[in-house]
């Protein structure tokens, strides 16, 4: 009924206890449902691949109250903004087309973390998620209809 994830990445490393090389497997994974903050952006830089950008807001909401009746008390929202970047081609092009402002959108894919120098040149750090499977649950456009 469930399928074992498929493990591709592997990271070869010496042992402490033996000079024999130990072939060990890892895994980065992230699965994202929330809706599209804003409209994606393809952008270029000189002498690398184009990448599709856009943010995708993912909510946590708790109840809280000291009461024991569940429907009580107040409710709590959390919004987390995470920032997707689409490098592959096919995946990279549907995503501009087709991903908008308010679309509710399943994703996978991984985190990375980076650093990079602001106009003051100051070392600021990101966590970007690249994405490389995006379904599409909704469509902004349909449900004002």
């Amino acid at each position: 009924m469930f399928r074992r994830p498929v493990l591709r990445q592997f990271v070869r490393h010496e042992s402490e206890t033996t000079t024999s090389l130990v072939l060990e497997r890892s895994l980065n994974r992230v699965h994202l449902l929330g809706r599209v903050g804003q409209d994606p952006v393809l952008r270029q830089v000189e002498g690398k691949n184009p990448v599709t950008i856009f943010s995708l807001a993912t909510n946590e909401m708790w109840r809280s109250g000291d009461s024991e009746v569940y429907q009580l008390g107040d409710v709590s929202q959390k919004t987390t903004w995470h920032r997707i970047s689409v490098f592959r081609p096919g995946l990279r092009d549907v995503a501009y087309q087709y991903v908008k402002k308010g679309s509710r959108i399943y994703l996978e894919g991984k985190i990375d973390y980076g650093e990079y120098m602001d106009k003051n040149n100051v070392r600021r750090q990101a966590t970007t998620i690249i994405a490389d499977n995006i379904i599409f649950l909704s469509d902004q456009t349909k449900e004002k209809e």
